[in-house]
């Protein structure tokens, strides 16, 4: 993948400004629809069963992130997940912390099922999900990204759609193609919500592009340059959080273009 690519993409969200549905964990709720504001697309928290199907058709791109499940909110995941696919809406599938817990790991497994455009998670959790592993321990990964490169190959052929595995180089694979990429900071692993984000940033690039391998790529590439800016300007993890902010708005396309990609 050419990096130029990621200019036309950052273009194109901010040109398009896609509308997020996100049913996501409550804990990082804030830094999500901040995130999602920062980089110009447009954040909506609908999570009740009543109204999620039929936001979901009307939305630009969803995301379900099992994070904070409960009997409720898995409801409105079921019924948003069948709506973006009937109504050809991208949805990003985040599976937190599957593996360890039965209840949400048999939630991503009917979710897998219905074909997510986009799976992102942690090595892990991608394991766990492709029924390859037990899971991490509680969100936090036990395996490294390159451990789950044939593994997230494999479900990316499987679903149809894109895997994402992050970790200190993120893996990115349609299933034929595999992009790595690097750059970050060990400070977005102790700033609560940052990969919850991403998987929110992901369905708006997809969402933007029309292309599920380049908009993830972008959406990975966008938060790891940011990271790097705010690890500049920050004293520690209490003002990187809104140092990465302000970079995920300023960075731009041509920024974006300085991005550690590897095409395999």
């Amino acid at each position: 993948m050419d990096v130029s690519s990621l200019r036309t993409a950052r273009e194109a969200l901010r040109d398009t400004a896609p509308l997020v549905h996100c049913l996501t964990n409550t804990v990082v709720q804030t830094i999500t629809a901040n995130a999602l504001l920062a980089v110009g697309a447009a954040p909506a928290m609908v999570d009740d069963p009543a109204e999620a199907g039929e936001f979901a058709a009307v939305a630009s791109a969803v995301l379900v992130n099992v994070g904070t499940v409960s009997s409720r909110t898995a409801d409105a995941m079921r019924l948003a997940a069948r709506a973006a696919g009937e109504a050809g809406t991208p949805w990003v599938l985040d599976p937190v912390a599957v593996g360890g817990l039965a209840f949400r790991t048999a939630l991503a497994a009917e979710l897998v099922e219905l074909r997510p455009t986009v799976v992102r998670g942690n090595a892990s959790e991608v394991l766990a999900l492709a029924g390859a592993g037990s899971g991490g321990r509680g969100v936090d990964s036990t395996a490294d990204p390159d451990d789950a490169v044939e593994v997230a190959a494999s479900l990316a052929r499987r679903t149809g759609g894109v895997v994402a595995v992050s970790g200190p180089v993120d893996v990115v694979t349609d299933g034929e193609r595999t992009v790595r990429v690097g750059g970050g900071s060990v400070l977005l692993t102790r700033t609560t919500g940052a990969g919850c984000a991403l998987g929110a940033l992901t369905a708006a690039y997809v969402a933007a592009t029309g292309d599920p391998l380049l908009g993830t790529v972008a959406a990975h590439a966008h938060v790891a340059l940011a990271a790097e800016v705010a690890a500049d300007l920050a004293d520690g993890p209490g003002t990187f959080a809104p140092q990465w902010l302000d970079a995920l708005d300023a960075l731009d396309g041509e920024a974006l273009t300085r991005a550690d990609l590897r095409t395999a």
